[in-house]
């Protein structure tokens, strides 16, 4: 009996102390959980009870060259609801549904869904500030107004196929708002609250705003005012010629900076859904491959030069309207031919079977190697997307008539780009650029230049000297040659034209070509390049007559916009039969009407004004240069010193 009692206080004696241990550890645990786990497991509760409102960052500007904005944000609000709030779901949708444009029983559908925050889309996204404060006064429980991004584009279409455009979440669809939406997009932030589990905001609780990191600046090479005489020239150019499309570009050729690169047929990019996707998606400039025609004809005379095998002024070539290579005849332009001609004249005419010998004086090795060197066959490497490479032959696929064909611009396919690159290699020293149109990476609040571009020298692909001997021979194309429709009174232009026949179903056209001119100036020291293609313009179809006038006028407003000077140093024009010419108006201050009508020799009409015997005024003035046959208004007096009074009126020298 006795060692029973003993035996069971010894039981429980254990489970007392089993009990003790068991508690203990669960004291143990309770507070390492309290003290150790505590603060963790306190975040991630929150975590799964907090929700947010996103709040877009801003996205980054594209500004160009000068900082003038050519794409912006602005705010607008979207629509949101939360589901578990929302009160009476039927009278909320019937209220919100004509002011968001949908229908009600979408809102409905909306707004019901099993999920913690949804947009109200497509209506609700990016309304105006009017309807927004509308649904605000309508204090429907649920419907929240946050804030978005909207896409502006102040010029319309100008640089669109540059700038590219954004979608619905303001993401970079194409151009350049693609190819840095990382940069330009920044990262998003949000208002986050507390709510329970069925979505109900926690008493007592407090909103978390997240500040959303707005992205950088980009600052092109593009120059706004370049840029909007290009486009305006083109679109003069396409209704003038209802061309299929056309194009042109604009460089710096001693950077490789894009100073304007413009496409037609155009868009703009905030409704960009109402045009064709192959207008959008092809920049025509880095995109379109073709076959160049006498543009390319730069090359095989640079690498003629280089390689010395001609001497432009004593060098003779006699053309009589062909030459036969490998059993085919290949024809001049000109019916007949030009005759005996230096070579410095095959250049200014544009003389196919002149340069067909250029060619064979090089032979294949040298003409494709000088070819490559200037960066036909690969990309550039321009930093936009969708660049073509071209397509040239391979060597040892090419036979006498290719090596001929190929010297004056046939049979190989370019793009407008690499012609830009290769020809601003020729005339600036001989120094092959990769072209570019990012400047430079900016802070949107500091303006702080976070990164900057750099010109990148690829190779030196010809000497100075010879570089000398091409802008020299390229000028006088354009004060003599095919090139005159080009020539800029007081300005040295130097440039080539070209006219292509188009292969259509693997043959060559009769009737459709793609007519282009290349200039630059000032020719001794080039500033600018200038490239335009015109496909297939009804009418007459010469580069001459169509392209090389749209360099002209986009030449003329942007060396005046640049602040280049007038020079008198230009090699004079030489005027055919039918063209207007441009003569200085002399000094005929002092002169009596009889000594007018013997010295203007016809050069110009005379309009009087005043009486007396002298000339004491005039209008343009002396030195100015006006169209030949120009009228020139003068005023007379009786005495000499009425040459000083009146001019002393006027406020201008005597």
């Amino acid at each position: 009996m006795k060692g029973s009692s003993v035996n069971l206080r010894r039981r429980l004696l254990w489970s007392l102390m089993i009990l003790v241990l068991l508690f203990s550890a669960l004291v143990i645990r309770l507070a390492y959980v309290q003290l150790g786990e505590g603060p963790e497991l306190s975040a991630k509760a929150e975590e799964s009870w907090r929700r947010n409102i996103p709040y877009s960052a801003k996205r980054g500007e594209i500004l160009d060259r000068n900082g003038t904005s050519l794409a912006y944000n602005v705010t607008t609000p979207t629509i949101m609801a939360i589901p578990a709030q929302v009160k009476e779901a039927e009278t909320t949708a019937r209220a919100l549904a004509p002011l968001l444009g949908m229908t009600e029983e979408k809102v409905l559908a909306t707004i019901k869904k099993r999920e913690l925050i949804v947009r109200l889309q497509p209506g609700g996204r990016k309304i105006t500030m009017e309807k927004a404060q509308h649904i605000r006064d309508l204090k429907l429980p649920g419907i929240v107004v946050a804030e978005d991004n909207k896409r502006f584009y102040p010029y319309d279409d100008l640089a669109a196929h540059i700038l590219g455009f954004t979608g619905i979440d303001n993401q970079g669809l194409t151009g350049v708002e693609k190819k840095y939406d990382d940069k330009l997009n920044g990262l998003n932030g949000s208002v986050s609250y507390l709510s329970d589990a069925a979505g109900r905001l926690m008493p007592g609780s407090s909103e978390k705003y997240v500040e959303p990191k707005d992205g950088l600046n980009l600052k092109l090479t593009i120059d706004k005012s370049i840029q909007s005489i290009m486009e305006r020239e083109l679109d003069q150019a396409m209704v003038k010629f209802q061309a299929n499309s056309a194009l042109a570009i604009a460089m710096n050729p001693k950077t490789g900076e894009i100073l304007g690169m413009a496409s037609r047929p155009g868009y703009e990019p905030a409704d960009y859904q109402q045009y064709p996707s192959e207008v959008y998606n092809r920049n025509l400039p880095i995109w379109m491959t073709y076959e160049p025609g006498s543009t390319f004809k730069i090359i095989t005379l640079a690498a003629a030069l280089e390689e010395k095998k001609v001497n432009l002024t004593q060098d003779q070539f006699y053309d009589p309207g062909f030459v036969e290579v490998g059993g085919a005849r290949l024809r001049c332009w000109k019916k007949g031919g030009h005759g005996s001609q230096t070579f410095l004249q095959v250049v200014e005419n544009s003389c196919n079977p002149g340069f067909v010998a250029l060619g064979q004086k090089l032979g294949k090795e040298s003409l494709f190697s000088y070819i490559k060197d200037f960066g036909f066959g690969t990309k550039t490497g321009i930093d936009l997307s969708g660049e073509a490479s071209g397509i040239l032959f391979k060597l040892s696929r090419v036979g006498p008539v290719e090596l001929a064909t190929t010297a004056f611009g046939q049979g190989v396919s370019v793009t407008p780009i690499q012609q830009v690159a290769a020809v601003s290699a020729a005339i600036n020293g001989g120094k092959l650029y990769k072209p570019y149109v990012t400047k430079a990476w900016v802070h949107p609040v500091t303006g702080e230049v976070m990164e900057e571009a750099k010109p990148e020298l690829v190779r030196q692909v010809i000497s100075e000297a010879t570089s000398k001997q091409v802008r020299e021979a390229l000028e006088s194309v354009v004060a003599k040659g095919t090139g005159r429709p080009a020539f800029i009174d007081g300005y040295r232009v130097g440039g080539k034209t070209g006219t292509a026949q188009k292969v259509i179903n693997g043959r060559y056209s009769s009737t459709e070509h793609i007519v282009s001119f290349i200039g630059f100036a000032p020719a001794d020291d080039p500033q600018i390049v200038v490239y335009t293609a015109v496909d297939n313009p009804k009418g007459i179809q010469f580069g001459g007559v169509v392209a090389a006038p749209i360099v002209q006028n986009i030449l003329e407003d942007s060396l005046h916009y640049m602040n280049v000077p007038v020079r008198k140093d230009q090699v004079a024009k030489e005027y055919k039969y039918g063209e207007t010419k441009i003569v200085t108006v002399p000094d005929l201050t002092g002169a009596t009407v009889e000594d007018l009508y013997e010295d203007l020799n016809m050069n110009f009409m005379l309009a009087k004004s005043g009486s007396g015997k002298y000339v004491i005024n005039q209008a343009p003035k002396p030195g100015a240069r006006v169209e030949q046959g120009s009228t020139i208004r003068i005023y007379m007096g009786d005495v000499l010193n009425d040459i000083h009074d009146h001019t002393k009126e006027e406020g201008q020298e005597p």
